[in-house]
């Protein structure tokens, strides 16, 4: 049985057992991020679906206002025109058959994969490669994409995306920043995933949706949010 550090059982101490606003979470976070590094600020949401039935599946992409706190590399499958256009968008790798076969070695040094479609072909047989790493290029996640979109979706993923998906266990794990960020960066952020999750919920799902949700550092202990204050903060449609 693993020993934590007498800073992490003081601050799980200090957290508690009970459930804070979105607020008081993330100020709870940052008073107890006490690392040599920019630890990460994830949100933690377990949810009522079942994944193993295809009308509860889960997969959303959520804008991050102020992105993730780290660089994200884009790779990107296209030729000619739109090959041009991704390099001087800021793609850092066009593939090409020699980085086709990288990829098929086990190398995947980049965070997005965005094809057009034409490219789709070539990109079947690396699906074994990148599908287990979540690096597929899938319509649904804006990462295939007309040739005349390639320079919006590389800046928008540059800037800052979350992917929303469902883990085995009917779980959702999502970067929302570093503890660099301010308090407001981290709660826009939060805002901005929480609301998408919320609207995402399938149709299949009769039950309660979200079952609980928490925020932590990379080396911090989990804080409960309160899922009334949690609503309060998404989008709400008119």
């Amino acid at each position: 049985m693993s020993k934590h550090s007498k800073r992490y059982n003081a601050a799980i101490n200090d957290v508690g057992l009970g459930y804070y606003s979105p607020e008081d979470a993330v100020t709870k976070a940052k008073e107890h991020a006490s690392s040599t590094f920019p630890e990460a600020v994830e949100l933690h949401v377990a949810t009522g679906a079942d994944p193993r039935h295809a009308d509860q599946q889960i997969r959303e992409i959520a804008p991050l206002p102020h992105g993730t706190g780290k660089n994200v590399k884009v790779c990107v499958f296209a030729d000619g025109d739109a090959a041009r256009v991704a390099k001087d968008a800021g793609a850092d790798y066009i593939v090409d058959d020699d980085l086709i076969k990288k990829i098929e070695g086990g190398w995947s040094d980049f965070d997005v994969a965005i094809a057009t479609p034409d490219q789709m072909s070539k990109i079947g047989r690396l699906g074994r490669y990148l599908g287990r790493k979540g690096l597929m290029p899938n319509p649904r996640t804006g990462t295939v994409v007309q040739a005349d979109n390639i320079e919006s979706a590389i800046s928008s993923n540059k800037q800052g995306r979350a992917e929303i998906k469902l883990d085995k266990g009917a779980n959702v794990h999502v970067r929302i920043g570093t503890i660099e960020f301010n308090a407001e960066q981290i709660l826009d952020n939060l805002t901005s995933v929480y609301d998408t999750l919320l609207r995402s919920k399938p149709d299949g799902i009769k039950g309660q949706f979200i079952k609980s949700a928490t925020i932590c550092t990379t080396m911090g202990p989990g804080i409960k949010l309160d899922l009334q204050e949690m609503e309060k903060i998404g989008v709400k449609e008119s």
